[in-house]
């Protein structure tokens, strides 16, 4: 396929797709190499930041998506009067918690929020937020939460890397109640340990327990 045809059908797969397009998925579609694939995506990319259109390409959640300039978001606001629920104030901290902790049991939230927040949980839950990633194997097995791919969609990152450092909030911008909590929570880094050092840590027990008998 000639790169300016591949490069059409993959706006055509932006503009009807509702979430980001995967390089995997046009592969299949379009039986091209992955390489020409992200060459075109870029191109594309480059073209909508350099163009006069009010469009650009970014990346999300591990795929591509078509979305507005940011300075349209005036006229956008105007334009969509009715905005759909938005999440309360306790589903987003709740939320961010887990985002920062995860895999989180229920009880580590709370004890950082200091109120139940068993509806805050079924609100995200609901929403395609946060999912149950597990049992913690302690007395009882709590659930363990963790974030999805709508999650990293809906906020515009495309890894959990990409979520900002709790160091650079301003503490001017938080209340003294604010500021206990936000200590309370672990690192950006810490939380992508916690999330993508499970198999690892998984690995290692698996491991130990298959290891022949040295003695």
């Amino acid at each position: 396929m000639e790169q300016n045809e591949l490069k059409k059908a993959l706006q055509a797969f932006l503009f009807v797709s509702s979430s980001p397009v995967q390089i995997a998925q046009a592969k299949e579609a379009l039986d091209e190499d992955e390489a020409a694939i992200k060459t075109a995506f870029e191109e594309l990319k480059s073209e909508y930041e350099g163009g006069s259109t009010g469009l650009k390409i970014i990346e999300v959640a591990g795929g591509y998506r078509l979305s507005t300039s940011p300075d349209l978001a005036p006229y956008l606001k105007k334009w969509f009067k009715k905005q759909s629920p938005r999440l309360s104030r306790a589903s987003l901290e709740t939320l961010s918690i887990i985002a920062y902790k995860q895999p989180a049991v229920r009880a580590e939230v709370e004890a950082i929020r200091g109120v139940n927040v068993e509806g805050a949980l079924g609100t995200l839950l609901d929403r395609g937020l946060i999912r149950i990633v597990g049992r913690r194997e302690t007395a009882g097995r709590p659930i363990l939460y963790g974030t999805t791919r709508l999650f990293l969609e809906h906020f515009g990152l495309n890894t959990l890397r990409d979520l900002p450092i709790l160091d650079e909030f301003s503490e001017f911008d938080l209340s003294e109640e604010e500021k206990e909590r936000i200590n309370n929570l672990p690192s950006r880094e810490k939380a992508l340990r916690n999330s993508e050092g499970k198999k690892n840590e998984k690995s290692e027990e698996v491991a130990r327990k298959n290891r022949p008998d040295r003695q």
